[in-house]
């Protein structure tokens, strides 16, 4: 059942649109903030990029008190006047931005680029939240300030928002479709790192979910890690089956020899299982995760699945 907070909220937002009101959230000044968990307006239209189209360009903003960094890559057509898609790609644990833009290859599309940069974790490493090994930061609310940035700025397109992300990149993707997936239209972690620093989920709505996970990881095992709290992907993904009102079994098919995809009915949940994969962002070519590559290319695979959803 959800909690008091959230059950008015969906009143407030019911009782708004029955008034024919606005459901677009405005982001205000309060003594402690806290994510926006809803469609933000966009005003960054028909106003000139402030980064050039065609380049990734490092930026900082405030957030929680700490100067936060990112990249931001804007595609070399770009057109102030139409809204476009925005992805949000986060690097593991030990990476960084630009490791993430070479790795997930995100910029060579149409939409608004971004690769957030982790903060220094507790063992001197970048990261973000939801391992035990993360800085003490609010990377939740980094993210919607974020957000609330680039739409600023740029002609974000509030309604086609997206967030993927390997490793801890991943996990913190998981993270995000528990506490923001009204801002978030859908998520695809890669090898995720589902730690139980996480916290415990309740999301607002069902969170459309494509998640990637090698047989032979041995970082973050398909199996799990009791000792770490690592749930098995089995486990992980029939939770997400339950919060997200899925039929409980998925049905299974085999695009090519060594990959299953797992396709939950009922809802937007969807897993490709790789054998014979280790901890890497599969790609039929070598990559910055390694030199041999997989038999499947994931970057493509998750455009055309996050592109299938908007919210509504």
């Amino acid at each position: 059942m959800p909690g008091p907070t959230k059950h008015l909220r969906r009143v407030a937002l019911a009782v708004a649109a029955a008034a024919g009101l606005s459901l677009f959230a405005v982001p205000m000044a309060s003594a402690a903030p806290s994510p926006i968990d809803s469609p933000v307006r966009t005003t960054g239209c028909h106003r000139p990029s402030p980064v050039p189209a065609g380049a990734t360009t490092p930026r900082t903003l405030t957030s929680g008190g700490l100067t936060r960094e990112y990249t931001v890559h804007v595609p070399a057509r770009y057109q102030p006047s139409r809204p476009y898609p925005l992805v949000l790609s986060f690097h593991g644990h030990k990476r960084t931005s630009k490791y993430q833009e070479e790795l997930s290859g995100f910029s060579a599309y149409d939409a608004i680029s971004v690769y957030p940069q982790g903060l220094v974790g507790t063992d001197g490493e970048s990261a973000w939240t939801g391992a035990p090994y993360s800085a003490a930061a609010d990377d939740v609310l980094f993210t919607s300030d974020l957000l609330n940035a680039l739409q600023r700025e740029l002609c974000v397109d509030s309604r086609r928002i997206y967030a993927t992300g390997k490793s801890n990149g991943g996990g913190f993707v998981g993270v995000l479709a528990c506490r923001m997936p009204g801002r978030i239209a859908a998520f695809a972690p890669v090898a995720g790192a589902f730690y139980p620093q996480g916290g415990e989920c309740d999301p607002s709505r069902p969170a459309p979910i494509l998640d990637f996970h090698g047989t032979a990881d041995t970082t973050i095992p398909y199996t799990g890690n009791p000792a770490k709290g690592l749930p098995t992907l089995p486990d992980w993904l029939a939770a997400w089956a339950d919060r997200n009102g899925c039929f409980s079994r998925p049905i299974e098919y085999s695009p090519k020899t060594d990959v299953t995809v797992q396709r939950w009915l009922g809802c937007s949940l969807q897993h490709y299982r790789v054998e014979g994969a280790g901890h890497v962002w599969p790609s039929t070519g070598p990559n910055n995760d390694s030199a041999t590559p997989t038999v499947i290319n994931a970057t493509p695979v998750i455009w055309n699945f996050l592109l299938a959803h908007r919210l509504r």
